[in-house]
């Protein structure tokens, strides 16, 4: 699986199904970088720190939703709307929706950019 559009689709799938971690093993690039609001938008960068990222998001959330719309695509670009339905651990619940912005290279995505 490495044309943009398959990867897109098992992104979105994966997601929907809240396998996060799956999604980085079997989508991202070692040298992945990562930009995220939830992250005051310091850039993080590689595969490793992505998924400690994400591990320690779902270790302090409880996930109640995710529902993934989209994708369009512009040459090596693909775009998704997410929204997600979750509490923090020790807050109220939020929802939230993003556009998701990801850049796919050689069959991985090198790059991901959140915007909500």
């Amino acid at each position: 699986m490495n044309a943009i559009n398959e990867i897109a689709a098992r992104l979105s799938s994966l997601c929907e199904k809240q396998e996060f971690l799956q999604a980085y093993e079997e989508l991202f690039s070692e040298h992945a970088e990562s930009i995220d609001p939830m992250n005051k938008n310091v850039p993080i960068s590689g595969l490793a720190a992505l998924m400690e990222r994400e591990r320690q998001f779902l270790e302090n959330t409880e996930i109640h939703d995710v529902k993934v719309a989209g994708p369009s695509f512009a040459g090596n670009y693909f775009s998704v709307t997410m929204s997600l339905d979750f509490t923090p651990k020790g807050q109220e619940r939020r929802k939230v929706e993003e556009l998701c912005v990801y850049k796919v290279e050689y069959g991985k995505i090198v790059s991901q950019q959140f915007f909500v």
